[in-house]
């Protein structure tokens, strides 16, 4: 397979992912409506979206560090563009949220693909 093809399988799933929390950080004033739990639930959808993030970034790059600090740096942005949005807004702890969920995902990929 040529080395084009195999980057593009490689790369198209994580910018697919990313374009997926790019939109639905878009999304203005989302919320449940369930008190507490809308907190627990929106905090527990950062982490799960980003753990996917990072384990397709660690089946990518194949090196977790450099996995962890891209997700990371993804999840600022994420946090800035949050700030422009209405009814919404960028946090630091949604940021810690998020690089907390892009290490699981990585841990967890390379646990299991070794």
């Amino acid at each position: 397979m040529p080395v084009a093809t195999v980057r593009l399988n490689l790369w198209l799933p994580v910018v697919f992912w990313a374009g997926v929390i790019f939109a639905l950080s878009a999304i203005p004033s989302l919320g449940t409506d369930l008190g507490a739990w809308d907190v627990v639930l929106r905090k527990l959808a950062h982490l799960v979206e980003y753990a996917v993030l990072g384990a397709l970034l660690v089946r990518t790059l194949r090196r977790e560090p450099l996995a962890v600090l891209i997700g990371s740096a993804y999840a600022v942005t994420d946090e800035v563009h949050q700030a422009f949005v209405g009814g919404r807004q960028g946090s630091p702890i949604d940021w810690l949220i998020d690089t907390a969920g892009v290490l699981a995902g990585t841990l967890l990929y390379a646990r299991w693909n070794r």
